[in-house]
């Protein structure tokens, strides 16, 4: 901008005193205006000026100061007009800005239109205001302590954010660059401000949505935590810190498999880092069941699920990864107990006959195949019935489970016993030569024969009678290995019990001729002339709905022909054994519907009876058109009957299942799952099946108020129904506190002992 135009002001008022002062003392020495004309040589920086000084006379000097004042003066004229014009200038510019113009000190020394727009103040009503009035009071100090240092030279921050007010009391955001100038011959400031409100604004919804995310994910239950492209943890939240036993800020910027220990749940094996996995294959990774995580601090080992997934930007450019645990502790322990449920006696802690088959079927596929050879064992306990008869159930279980720790005390680890049912027991004596599988059973027998059982002031001698029968490559099915067994076992009962028996093939003739023609003229007698009998049993509201639901279970009951009642368990099985169930089932609908169209038993209105159907039945194809038939030809209502179908018929027949439970359910029969959580293979199929209600298991309902993880599972079988709208039926309960732990858990029906027993088909209220 050249000399500034204070100076050039000066420099000439000086320049003309210096002449008033010359012409008023020019009687003066040479000398002294020659010094004076040197000064203003200097200040012109003329040496030409300095040179003729020194040699021209006092009025030649005089001449030539004046001239070189009058040359200052037209300079200064220039000046004047070159500041004007760049003023000018500079003004056009500034108010062809969008950006916001100041030009201050303290107070605003000019401002452009587009701070006036803004502000809502006219530009010469902002001329002399205080800068500071114009600024949100909360920032007013730290903006003053900036402009102070500023305008005295000092380093300060070149760039702020600024939060400024409107005239009508509005605020928005300047983002201000400011430059020291010299303005009217003073230090000022020129401030250049964008208006940034929209991205304060965006910044301000993202920051709150940032908010609220890690809000939401620290209250969730799963664990999240992220990681950067090199796997480094970025952040994780509550839960994730909780399930590893860490802090956020001692974890953050490591690598994840620094963090947490991920073993498989089988073998202990490490399973590495699933980020840097995730990260590598770029792709989903995914530790599903088996996995358990080695919390830090002492927190324990938590079963756990695991995704981890890269995370994309807009590009589709991966970024890092996302890990998502959660903990399935609580269920993968309920999954076991309802599978070892599934797979072992309630009442004896033995695998189970349905295990124990498929246990079989393993090892005699294995000997097919040349794998070493095995023995097959079938218990059935002497002198049982003697105690159930004279002490009762509660004595006979009590012996049941004595006498089946004492064959598990003889057999070696690697051995196999069940309970089959009742007081019949099986042995897999695997790798086992027919020599030592006979050492085996000998040993079971003695140890049984020493047993002693008390119960109160009685003591029974018992004993236990041994089918033996070797399982080899030329073995045959299965189901011939259990009939051989079985038919070996008999004979060693009738060579005098408390004996084992080798099976041989005139043993399976001897036990078909005694026992097999014996049960199957025994209950096909019974078939034809009407011998057995119906009994029931009620089921009881517990909400209050008693004009709707099932009212009571028709039971199948047998006598001998001494007329002793005949235990369920043993000419049920015989009937399957014999494929005898679908026709018994045909007698058992039969005669319930006639006794209902008769009125012979008094059903309340609305509410049904319920009937069993075996899965032998449920494949039988020509059992629907039966069931149709004969409430046509009855007239019985179908919404009076509720059809009671066991959890492993449904599995085992689905096909079958599935068009039996959708024909009758559409004429309006109601449907209950019963035995549930027997099976866990079943309760993937409930969601495809038209059921009204879930029989809870009775193994699940013993010891109900006690036992705190049947509680649990019972739990979740009824959060189960209530997703699928089902009611829930409890069975065999039996004691007050049972009964007690039902109706806090929210069941909706109870059956059982407590409630009432099984009494021969008559009017029920």
């Amino acid at each position: 901008m050249g000399t500034p135009l204070i100076e050039i002001l000066l420099i000439a008022a000086g320049v003309f005193i210096g002449i008033l002062f010359l012409q008023f003392y020019r009687f003066r020495s040479r000398s002294r205006i020659r010094k004076m004309g040197t000064e203003l040589g200097e200040i012109t920086g003329s040496h030409n000026f300095q040179n003729r000084l020194s040699t021209a006379s006092d009025d030649d000097a005089l001449s030539d100061l004046g001239g070189t004042v009058n040359q200052l003066l037209d300079v200064l004229g220039d000046t004047e007009r070159q500041l004007r014009e760049k003023q000018g200038m500079f003004l056009q510019l500034a108010e062809a800005q969008s950006d916001v113009i100041f030009v201050h000190r303290d107070e605003i020394l000019y401002a452009n239109e587009a701070a006036a727009e803004i502000l809502g103040i006219t530009s010469a009503a902002l001329i002399g205001m205080s800068i500071y009035d114009l600024i949100r009071p909360a920032q007013r100090q730290q903006a003053r302590e900036n402009i102070e240092k500023k305008l005295a030279g000092e380093e300060a921050a070149p760039c702020s954010d600024l939060q400024l007010m409107k005239s009508d009391g509005q605020s928005f955001w300047l983002q201000v660059t400011s430059v020291s100038v010299e303005f009217q011959g003073k230090p000022a400031l020129m401030s250049v401000g964008e208006d940034i409100s929209l991205r304060i604004l965006a910044d301000n919804v993202l920051a709150e949505s940032r908010r609220q995310a890690q809000l939401t994910l620290d209250s969730i239950g799963e664990g999240v935590i992220t990681t950067d492209i090199d796997g480094r943890i970025d952040y994780l939240n509550g839960a994730a810190g909780e399930l590893a036993g860490v802090k956020p800020e001692e974890v953050l910027g490591r690598m994840l498999g620094e963090t947490i220990k991920l073993v498989d749940e089988s073998d202990r094996r490490s399973l590495g880092d699933p980020a840097r996995r995730c990260l590598q294959e770029q792709a989903r990774v995914n530790l599903g069941r088996g996995a358990l995580l080695l919390a830090r601090n002492g927190g324990g080992e938590h079963s756990i699920e695991l995704t981890a997934s890269p995370i994309r930007d807009s590009a589709g450019q991966i970024i890092g990864a996302v890990v998502v645990l959660h903990d399935v502790t609580e269920m993968r322990g309920i999954t076991q107990q309802m599978s070892y449920q599934a797979s072992h006696d309630a009442l004896t802690g033995l695998i189970n006959r349905r295990e124990f088959e498929r246990r079989l079927d393993e090892s005699l596929q294995g000997a097919r195949t040349g794998d070493g050879q095995h023995a097959l064992c079938y218990l059935d306990l002497d002198g049982f019935k003697a105690v159930n008869d004279t002490c009762g159930h509660m004595a006979g279980d009590s012996m049941l489970r004595e006498v089946a720790g004492l064959i598990k005390e003889k057999v070696r680890d690697s051995d196999t016993v069940a309970r089959l049912g009742g007081d019949e027991f099986g042995m897999l004596l695997v790798g086992c030569p027919l020599e030592k599988g006979r050492q085996i059973a000998d040993d079971v027998c003695f140890a049984v024969k020493d047993y002693r059982f008390v119960w109160r002031d009685k003591i029974f001698n018992i004993g236990v009678s041994i089918g033996l029968v070797e399982v080899g490559h030329e073995s045959g099915a299965m189901e011939d290995l259990l009939s051989a067994a079985d038919s070996a076992c008999y004979v060693a009962k009738k060579q005098g019990k408390g004996r084992v028996h080798v099976y041989s093939s005139h043993d399976e003739a001897v036990a078909r001729h005694r026992g097999e023609i014996q049960w199957l003229q025994r209950l096909q007698a019974a078939l034809s002339n009407d011998e057995f009998e119906l009994f029931s049993q009620p089921i009881v509201s517990l909400n209050g709905k008693t004009k709707s639901g099932p009212a009571f279970e028709i039971l199948l009951r047998m006598r001998d022909e001494n007329g002793e009642e005949i235990s369920p368990d043993k000419f049920m099985r015989a009937a399957e054994r014999y494929q005898i169930m679908p026709h018994i089932d045909r007698w058992v609908v039969q005669r319930t519907l006639a006794a209902l169209a008769s009125e012979s038993i008094g059903l309340p209105a609305g509410r049904t009876c319920a009937i069993n159907i075996s899965g032998q039945t449920l494949a039988d194809e020509g059992f629907l058109e039966f069931v149709v038939d004969c409430l046509d030809r009855t007239g019985v209502d179908a919404a009076k009957i509720c059809f009671e179908v066991t959890e492993s018929a449904i599995v085992d027949n689905l096909t079958h299942a599935q068009r039996f439970i959708g024909v009758l359910h559409g004429m309006g029969c109601r449907f209950a799952m019963d035995d549930f959580g027997s099976d866990v293979g079943s309760i993937a199929n409930l969601k495809n099946l038209a059921m009204d209600y879930l029989k809870i298991d009775g193994s699940f309902i013993r010891n109900l108020a006690s036992d705190e993880v049947n509680r649990a599972m019972v739990d979740a079988m009824i959060k189960l129904a209530r997703t699928l709208d089902f009611e829930v039926i409890a069975e065999q309960v039996e004691d007050h506190q049972s009964l007690e732990a039902i109706r806090l858990l929210g069941f909706d029906y109870v059956q059982g002992y407590l409630l009432g027993r099984p009494q021969p088909l008559q009017a029920v209220a």
